[in-house]
Parts: structure tokens; sequence; C-alpha cells
């Protein structure tokens, strides 16, 4: 079980009509594509021709930033915000499509691109999933 599920069965007060499953999904699909994010990030600033690289760097870190801010609003409940978190989740989604785009372009060169656009698409789908839930 992870801690993102263990905390929300902890929550005192409910989480009303959420689907507790496709939030934690959610929470863990933008935890993990965070660190995918920024490894990959890394893996891009270690290679020899990092200026081929450099729209997926600045991609990969926007994405991290928004999947590592999504995560934290998604763990808050008290005082809920359903416009907030719907547009936090579609900008997310957004972040997550436009890094698994640029990852794939060098996933052929790249094993760590080729990971994160795998994990961005996951996220993506969470983030939409989610989503679409509260439509």
């Amino acid at each position: 079980m992870s801690a993102a599920r263990t905390m929300l069965e902890a929550y005192p007060r409910g989480l009303g009509r959420i689907d507790i499953a496709k939030l934690v999904a959610c929470i863990d699909a933008c935890i993990e594509c965070d660190q995918a994010c920024t490894a990959c990030a890394d893996g891009c600033l270690s290679e020899d021709d990092v200026s081929h690289l450099t729209k997926c760097i600045r991609t990969c870190l926007d994405c991290a930033d928004m999947c590592a801010t999504t995560g934290r609003v998604l763990s808050r409940h008290t005082g809920y915000d359903a416009n907030l978190t719907n547009t936090v989740l579609q900008s997310c989604a957004t972040a997550c499509k436009t890094s698994a785009d640029e990852c794939h372009k060098h996933a052929a060169k790249h094993e760590h691109c080729r990971v994160c656009a795998d994990v961005c698409r996951r996220c993506e789908r969470a983030c939409r999933d989610l989503g679409a839930a509260f439509g």
C-alpha cells in the first residue's frame, strides 16, 4: 500500500465523493513522474551533446514541477476547491503530454528519455482519469 493511500485513508473527515483509487493512482503517478522527469533532465545534461536536448531538459523540468505541485494539491482536502483541482489536473496532464512527446523524439538514442516518456504518459492518463471523475 502506498503512503498516499495510507494517508488518505487516515484523513479524519473522509474524502466525500472522490474515487480514492483514482486519487491514489494520480498522486502516485505524479510523484513517480516528478522523479523520472528530474532524473531524465539530469541524464540529458550528462550526455556528450547537450545542445540538441535543451527543449527536452526544459519540458522535463516543467513537467517535474507541475507533477510535484499536483501531487501536493491532491494530497490536501481541508477546504477542498474542485475548480482549482481540475485546473491543476489539466495543467499537469498538458505538461506530461508535452514532456512525453519531446522525450519520445530522443527515446531511440537515450534510454532515460524512453523511460521518462512512458512515465509521463502514465501520469497524463492518471490526471485525465481523475479529472474525468470530477466532470
